[in-house]
């Protein structure tokens, strides 16, 4: 089974920024664009991983490897010249295998909670992995955050480099139905825009939604906490889960409570009110983009007044996950040799309804032949001045 000719969404989502108020003011002249490879590291059994760097004319640089399609640095132009990576992660492979915090990984073959680590689908009852007692956490013990990808390069027709990462998910893997064959493309624009670009097909019903777990510091990696930026997110309703992060199948409105982010919050005042300060799933749409025309929804923006940088949200999917990085400990050491502590990094995770095969009618996230399955998820960088 081969996966469709992937179709470019790129015009569809560019037409939505307003690219004037994207570019960073002060940024350096103008870079050509280039997409590079070279040796990241080797697995133990001697497969070597290749890091990829793109770089867009604006000055946006990402670098992504092939193992769990991660993206290790993003790299946005500073006002006083140079760049500032805003995502944390590592230098060495060695640390994300040794991993359990998704640092910049690609999360599936489902993002989020299946409650009870199970799920019917046609009258079969399938059990998945209990790797978040009681439930199943992103995709299971060895989800598509710890596979090897295959990397193909392209240029779009504006210069701007793209990357292609395939990865094909055999039948029974992790306990999910169906073998499906995964399409990730990473590209960054003249106008630093870093764009993620989803497409899957399967050849058996299956629970399919992807996310991407970057935990996002607009200060710079390793400049502590996340306390003094801002947070929006475009949505007047939560879901409701148990203290176990259980969800529970019903909407509630944020009116009136500690996790409402309608208008932009500091991060530091809104932790401490937020249920084991961890953060909720939003839903930020109604409809997914999985139609034949993606057109994707501006669904929060995270600032940084004090470092005069801001990162808009657009996606096609139906939910964000808030996560503010409470489960970081400082065990973790980042590319600045710098302890990841709590909340040093914040996660804004587009994705479908984790539990949508037991519930529905809170979102259908189930990838049906031959159907093709498309998702579309962007940040845009631009100057900040309050």
């Amino acid at each position: 089974m081969c996966i469709s000719a992937h179709i470019s969404v790129l015009p569809a989502f560019l037409c939505l920024v307003n690219l004037s108020s994207v570019a960073l003011r002060n940024s350096p002249p103008s870079m050509k664009p280039s997409l590079r490879s070279t040796t990241f590291g080797y697995l133990p059994g001697g497969e070597p991983i290749e890091a990829w760097t793109l770089t867009g004319a604006g000055g946006l640089i990402a670098e992504v490897i092939t193992y769990g399609a991660v993206v290790t640095r993003l790299l946005v132009p500073a006002s006083g010249g140079g760049h500032r990576d805003v995502v944390l992660g590592f230098d060495n492979l060695e640390a994300y295998l040794s991993d359990r915090g998704y640092f910049g990984a690609v999360v599936g073959r489902v993002a989020g909670r299946i409650t009870g680590a199970s799920f019917q689908l046609n009258g079969e009852t399938f059990r998945l992995a209990a790797n978040d007692a009681p439930n199943h956490l992103h995709g299971g013990v060895a989800g598509f955050n710890t596979r090897v990808w295959k990397a193909s390069p392209e240029s779009h027709t504006n210069g701007a480099p793209r990357l292609h990462l395939v990865y094909r998910s055999r039948d029974g893997e992790e306990g999910y139905p169906g073998e499906t064959h995964t399409t990730i493309t990473y590209s960054v624009t003249d106008d630093n825009l870093f764009l993620i670009e989803t497409e899957a097909v399967t050849d058996r019903p299956t629970p399919f939604s992807l996310t991407f777990h970057h935990y996002f510091n607009l200060a710079g990696e390793g400049s502590g906490s996340i306390d003094e930026h801002e947070l929006q997110i475009h949505a007047d309703r939560f879901v409701l889960t148990d203290r176990q992060m259980t969800l529970l199948g019903q909407l509630a409105s944020v009116e009136g409570r500690g996790n409402d982010f309608r208008f932009p919050r500091r991060l530091g005042d809104a932790i401490p009110l937020l249920l084991g300060n961890h953060g909720d799933l939003y839903r930020v749409r109604e409809s997914d983009g999985a139609g034949p025309e993606l057109r994707p929804s501006h669904v929060a923006r995270l600032a940084h007044p004090g470092a005069g940088l801001a990162m808009d949200v657009l996606t096609t999917n139906t939910h964000l996950q808030l996560y503010t990085g409470v489960g970081l400990d400082g065990s973790a050491h980042g590319k600045s040799g710098t302890p990841y502590a709590r909340h040093a990094g914040v996660c804004l995770e587009c994705e479908g309804y984790p539990d949508g095969a037991n519930s529905p009618e809170m979102g259908d996230i189930i990838l049906r032949p031959p159907h093709a399955r498309r998702e579309i998820t962007g940040y845009a960088f631009r100057s900040w001045l309050k």
